[in-house]
C-alpha cells in the first residue's frame, strides 16, 4: 500500500487551511510540510497496525501483521487452521456368513469393568452391545482362535496385549 497520496492529501488541506491566515501563514506551512512528511506516515503506520491488532483478535488463532517494505505497507493474514474432519464410527464387523442367527449371553463383569465397558461404549458412539461384540470379534481376529490347555488366561491386560481362552 503506498501512502503517498494520503500524505498529498494531508499536505493540500493544510496548505488550504494556511492560506486563510495569509501569505505569510500559507509560506509557512508549506516550509512544514517537508519536514512533517516522514511524521506522518509513521502516524499512518501506527494507526495500521492497531487497526491490524484489532482484526487479529478477532480472527483467533489467525492473524493480521503489517509489513513495511522499503516505502511500502503490506500485509500477511495467517489464517486458522482449518477443522480436521471427524471420521465416522467404524461399523459393526458383519457376521459370519454361516452364522445369520444371534443369540443371548449373560456375561457378568466387575463393577469396575463393566463402568469401563459403559465409558468406552459411550466414547465410540455405539451401544454397550455393539462395542462388546467388536471387542470380542477383535479379540478372535488377532488371536488363534484356539484356547490355551486349561481354559487358562495368557498375558496380562495393557495396551497391545489381549487375553485368550473360552467361555462356558
Amino acid at each position: 500500500m503506498d501512502l503517498t497520496p494520503f500524505v498529498e492529501q494531508l499536505r493540500r488541506e493544510l496548505v488550504v487551511a494556511a492560506e486563510a491566515g495569509g501569505d505569510e501563514a500559507r509560506a509557512l506551512a508549506e516550509r512544514l510540510v517537508a519536514p512533517l512528511e516522514s511524521s506522518v506516515r509513521l502516524a499512518l503506520l501506527s494507526a495500521l497496525s492497531v487497526a491490524a491488532e484489532e482484526l487479529t483478535g478477532q480472527l483467533a488463532p489467525g492473524s493480521v501483521d503489517v509489513r513495511l517494505r522499503g516505502g511500502d505497507i503490506g500485509f500477511a493474514v495467517t489464517h486458522p487452521p482449518a477443522p480436521e474432519p471427524v471420521a465416522p464410527p467404524a461399523a459393526a464387523p458383519a457376521p459370519d456368513a454361516d452364522d445369520s442367527s444371534t443369540i443371548r449371553m449373560t456375561l457378568r463383569l466387575p463393577e469396575a469393568l463393566k463402568s469401563r465397558v459403559e465409558d468406552a461404549a459411550t466414547a465410540s458412539g455405539s451401544s454397550v452391545n455393539t462395542w462388546l461384540v467388536r471387542a470380542v470379534s477383535g479379540a478372535l481376529d488377532a488371536g488363534s482362535g484356539t484356547p490355551p490347555a486349561g481354559g487358562r488366561r495368557t498375558g496380562r491386560w495393557s495396551a497391545g496385549e489381549h487375553y485368550t481362552g473360552w467361555a462356558r
